[in-house]
């Protein structure tokens, strides 16, 4: 089993590491088969460009999938020991694998899994049906950026920890912009960047400040670990959430280049806990922010709430305070991503330990 799986993997690992010497491509001066050495983050753009976050080469390569065929109603998805399927696909066993990220592309509803074999090997696959692939990425076009201002490959904390694999920790995309959250080398290292796309010489990024009422202390080390963009009283915000699940909300007018922004922290959902995903589905004229963790059930936020919430929390608590939210009825979700506004993709390790892929609706939002 393991002989196998290191000739499959070394095939798959080829799909990556493939073309530092390709001339440039006509279509954009993209390159073919860009060289990833990590996954650490996945978001789709705008016409099938996927963003790949790479943190151990603290670059994002922009890959164009050519999956452009709308899908405008998607079938609910539910596959059992989706796990146990991605590690037999590879030919391994389910203990040599991690499911890193899930990202949805918005025009075709297929469903990209980020996978990493316990070497370090990353691996993009695609799930349509029942069926697993892997992304045939040595031969797709893509641009990328590396991130100015990113920490030293031998950068360690005072855990002894490497700090590069932090140097991105979320991404998304907004109104021709991907934005980076991570750590960078500065003194104040929690960074937010906003880079427009297609890719130029340009990035603005501003370091970030929290008080984190559940450490009862400000925090400017700590990287945002997955955020979203919302508006809210009729002004544009980062929602962003920290180890921990402190809820903080950042005006992107305030994130310039150059600036040191503080965070309004507007909500402590539980500590000894580390915030996974965060997605916004709408119902009715309300919208609801929905943050999947480690440790906690998946927790429901409606916006109007945050909106009411005038205040910051600026002294210490235990356990929650805040903005008001509802704890949904599900637990230990690994990964969450919609499907549409009305559908939720659900990576969920079950009671038993079985690893499902499920779809959640409004019946159980």
């Amino acid at each position: 089993m393991k002989k196998t799986y290191f000739y499959l993997v070394a095939a798959v690992a080829g799909l990556f590491l493939f073309a530092a010497t390709t001339p440039p491509s006509e279509n954009n001066s993209m390159l073919v088969g860009p060289e990833i050495k990590s996954i650490s983050s996945l978001s789709f753009g705008p016409d099938g460009i996927l963003f790949v976050g790479d943190s151990k080469s603290a670059t994002v390569f922009a890959v164009n999938t050519k999956d452009i065929k709308q899908n405008k109603k998607p079938a609910a998805v539910e596959m059992k020991n989706i796990d146990q399927k991605i590690a037999a696909a590879l030919g391994t066993e389910v203990t040599n694998i991690t499911i890193v990220d899930m990202a949805v592309n918005p025009l075709s509803k297929k469903i990209y899994l980020a996978v990493q074999n316990s070497d370090g090997t990353p691996v993009l696959l695609t799930l349509t049906g029942d069926k697993i692939e892997a992304v045939p990425v040595k031969d797709l076009r893509y641009t990328s950026v590396v991130l100015n201002n990113a920490p030293a490959e031998d950068a360690k904390d005072h855990r002894g920890r490497p700090l590069r694999i932090s140097s991105i920790s979320d991404l998304g995309y907004m109104d021709g912009k991907l934005m980076v959250s991570g750590l960078s080398n500065h003194e104040f290292s929690s960074s937010f960047k906003s880079i427009p796309y297609p890719f130029t010489s340009k990035q603005d990024e501003s370091t970030l400040e929290i008080y984190h009422a559940a450490h009862g202390k400000y925090e400017t080390s700590a990287p945002i670990r997955t955020f979203t963009t919302a508006e809210i009283n009729g002004k544009k915000y980062l929602v962003a959430s920290y180890t921990c699940t402190p809820l903080v909300l950042f005006s992107l007018d305030e994130l310039k280049p150059g600036a040191h922004v503080k965070g309004r922290t507007v909500a402590e959902m539980g500590s000894g806990n580390s915030p996974i995903d965060m997605i916004t589905l709408t119902a009715g004229n309300e919208s609801f922010l929905m943050m999947a963790n480690t440790k906690h059930p998946v927790a429901k936020v409606n916006y109007k709430n945050i909106g009411a919430f005038e205040g910051t929390l600026t002294e210490p608590v235990k356990g929650t305070a805040g903005v008001n939210f509802t704890a949904l009825p599900m637990t230990n979700v690994l990964q969450l991503d919609k499907l549409d506004n009305t559908q939720v993709l659900v990576l969920q390790k079950k009671t038993n330990g079985d690893v499902d892929l499920w779809t959640a609706n409004d019946t159980n939002l």
